[in-house]
C-alpha cells in the first residue's frame, strides 16, 4: 500500500507498466471538471471511474480486495477515510471471489486508517484489503484500475 500526494507520484510509476498512463491522467488540470464515469486511459489495462458518492458509516461496510487490478484512489473533495488491512489476514467472506468484478468482500475489520483528502492519493494491491468511501458528506474522488500484469 502507498499513501502520498499527487505532486510525488512521480516516484511510484516504476512499480508498474501502466501507472505512467494512471498518474498522468490524475495530474489532469481539469480532474475535477470531468462528469462521472468511467474513461478508459490504456483500454481494460488502465482505466478510471469519476464518482460523486455519499460516505457511509464503516460499520456498514465491508473491507474488500482484487486479484487482477490494482486500485489508485485519489479524492477530489470531501474526505475518505479509507480502512487498511493486509489480505492474508482476511479469512472470512460470505460470498467468495467475484470474478466478474474483480471483487471479493470480507467481515474482518481494518487494521489501519488513512485519512485521505483532497489531492492524496492510497494505492492498493492485490495483497491490500481496503475499505474506502468512509466519511461524512460528498466524497467525490477518482479510482484508476490499473492491471497487475
Amino acid at each position: 500500500m502507498v499513501f502520498d500526494v499527487i505532486a510525488n507520484a512521480a516516484r511510484y510509476e516504476v512499480l508498474n507498466k501502466g501507472f505512467k498512463a494512471a498518474f498522468d491522467f490524475l495530474r489532469r488540470p481539469d480532474l475535477k471538471e470531468l462528469a462521472p464515469g468511467e474513461y478508459e486511459l490504456a483500454g481494460r489495462n488502465v482505466y478510471a471511474s469519476i464518482s460523486k458518492s455519499q460516505g457511509r458509516e464503516a460499520a456498514a461496510a465491508k473491507i474488500e480486495t482484487h486479484q487482477r487490478y490494482i486500485d489508485i484512489q485519489m479524492v477530489l473533495g470531501g474526505t475518505d477515510n479509507m480502512g487498511w488491512a493486509p489480505a492474508a489476514s482476511c479469512q472470512s467472506s460470505d460470498d467468495g471471489y467475484d470474478a466478474d468484478r474483480d471483487l471479493q468482500f470480507f467481515n474482518e475489520r481494518p487494521q489501519t486508517w488513512l485519512v485521505v483528502e483532497d489531492g492524496s492519493f492510497a494505492v492498493f494491491f492485490p495483497e491490500d484489503a481496503h475499505l474506502p468511501l468512509i466519511g461524512e458528506g460528498m466524497i467525490h474522488k477518482v479510482v484508476v484500475k490499473v492491471a497487475v500484469a
